[in-house]
Formats: C-alpha cells, sequence, structure tokens
C-alpha cells in the first residue's frame, strides 16, 4: 500500500491510481489524457476522483471540470523539472481548486516541500529512499519567504509594510 505525507501526516493513501489494484470504495486517479478523451464516464462515478497531470498538460483546459474532482496530482519527474510547479499555482490560485492538491514523482524530494508547499502543494507521494522524518522537517525549515504565497508574511512585506 503507497503512502503520503499529508498536511505533515503519514498516512495511507485514500486513492489508487487507474489500473492499480485496490479497495473498490476507494479513491481513483486517472490521467488527465484519459480524462479529457471521455469526461462524462466520470460524471456518476459513486467514489472520490482524482487527475493526474502530466508535464505536457495545460491546467487550464482542467478548470471546467475541478468542481467534480477531489484531488490533482501533478508530476515530478526529477527534481530539476520546474513545471510542475506553476501547474500546481496555477490550479491553486486561478482556478481556485480547494481539493487536495499533490506531488508525484521522482522529483518529490523532502529538500523541495518547503517550496511545493509555498505553491500550494498540501500532499506528497514522496520519492523512493526519501525520509519521511526529513520531509516533515523541510517543510517547517523555514519561517521566513521573500516571495509572496502561503499564508507566510514575505520578508518585504515584513521590511516595508507599506509596499506590499
Amino acid at each position: 500500500m503507497r503512502h503520503i505525507l499529508r498536511r505533515r501526516e503519514w498516512r495511507a493513501d485514500d486513492f489508487r491510481y487507474a489500473g492499480e489494484s485496490g479497495a473498490a470504495d476507494s479513491g481513483l486517479i486517472v490521467p488527465f489524457a484519459e480524462w479529457r478523451s471521455a469526461p462524462g464516464q466520470w460524471q456518476d462515478f459513486p467514489h472520490p476522483l482524482g487527475v493526474r497531470l502530466a508535464l505536457t498538460d495545460h491546467p487550464e483546459e482542467l478548470a471546467q471540470y475541478l468542481p467534480r474532482l477531489s484531488l490533482v496530482a501533478v508530476e515530478f519527474p526529477s527534481a530539476g523539472e520546474g513545471r510542475g510547479y506553476t501547474q500546481g499555482r496555477l490550479v491553486r490560485e486561478r482556478y481556485g481548486f480547494t481539493g487536495e492538491l499533490r506531488a508525484v514523482g521522482a522529483g518529490v524530494k523532502q529538500d523541495l516541500l518547503f517550496l511545493l508547499a509555498r505553491c500550494g502543494f498540501d500532499s506528497f507521494e514522496l520519492a523512493p529512499g526519501e525520509s519521511v522524518e526529513a520531509a516533515r522537517a523541510a517543510l517547517t525549515r523555514y519561517d521566513v519567504a521573500y516571495q509572496p504565497g502561503d499564508e507566510r508574511v514575505s520578508l518585504r512585506a515584513q521590511r516595508f509594510p507599506s509596499a506590499a
């Protein structure tokens, strides 16, 4: 069974990927390409649904379906790949997604979790070999950020309150 770090808690995943065995009543994550090819087939699915965005998928094409989704998983195939940050930020801020935003893939390393959380990700499917305790610690490693993002007040806003 797969585990995820969700809101700093290490827990069993409530979702399974399309084609993966698991409990029949668990949530299902389907690739966005599959969803896009027949979005109507998911209308009556009785359990939570999620979509997995590939690097080449465009979040604006997903926007109309977000009210039906419980989860959006964004791929990070390597630690140096940054497109997922933008996809996550767009889904969360521009399109107003309030469900679970999950980072998945080999690039989900503990040293990037702070930045991912600042972009709106609230759950992480850690890359193989990553330490859960190091990942938890990484989420609270810094208490000041340079740029605005999450609930933290940016360093600029702290130093120049009238400019914020």
